[in-house]
């Protein structure tokens, strides 16, 4: 996928990487726009899509993580520490918030947006959400975000909340959270409140990487 139309959260993890890191990712996206290209399949699938799945269905009361984890790591023991990391961090957080309540909580539809930003010729893609709602009828919507590195710093989420909030993912934005799902952490506008300069920030950021992209792609 290119990044002139991109998921939030594999920008935000570009954008905040460290010098080869960046480099390093960038040069997959590259030669994953390139096989596209050429009509061949990248392979592989979307990794992180499928423990999502069993995170909501465990919130729901569908399934339980433990067993769904162990179910996956059987299946691709390559990838066994970060499923553990994965579903400890969601866990975590979770068994925190279901310390305010003991009833179970119901799957909402889904938000599914798309910013455009015309100056810079991107569509953030916006989708994938923990959609629930508790038995006093408390929504919360939940965007993740799963990359090992970088942490998604306070900054990274303030821009991540930015872009929902332009997009207007959801009308009461205080039901909003971004979670940082290895860590365990969530971010909201109350956390994490915007302070008027992320489009500023979020455009040098991507212009940036953008440069970079189009250095590096002449290599190929």
């Amino acid at each position: 996928m290119s990044i002139s139309q991109i998921h939030l959260r594999k920008m935000l993890r570009i954008m905040y990487a460290q010098p080869n890191r960046q480099i390093s990712l960038l040069r997959t996206d590259i030669r994953e726009e390139l096989a596209n290209e050429a009509g061949v399949s990248g392979g592989g699938g979307d990794f992180y899509g499928p423990f999502w799945r069993d995170a909501k269905d465990h919130a729901t009361g569908i399934k339980d993580l433990h067993s769904a984890v162990e179910a996956r790591i059987s299946a691709n023991k390559g990838r066994s520490d970060l499923y553990v990391r994965l579903r400890d961090g969601f866990l975590t957080w979770w068994n925190e918030r279901r310390r305010w309540t003991n009833e179970p909580f119901q799957p909402l539809d889904s938000p599914k947006k798309r910013l455009e930003i015309p100056d810079l010729n991107v569509i953030i893609k916006i989708e994938n959400f923990l959609a629930v709602v508790g038995s006093k009828n408390d929504r919360h919507f939940v965007y993740p975000y799963f990359s090992p590195d970088p942490v998604l710093s306070h900054e990274a989420a303030r821009l991540g909340l930015w872009v929902m909030s332009e997009a207007a993912v959801i009308p009461d934005l205080s039901e909003l959270r971004m979670l940082d799902v290895i860590r365990g952490q969530t971010f909201s506008l109350k956390s994490a409140p915007l302070t008027g300069n992320e489009k500023d920030t979020f455009v040098k950021r991507y212009r940036d990487v953008k440069q970079l992209r189009d250095q590096l792609r002449k290599q190929y």
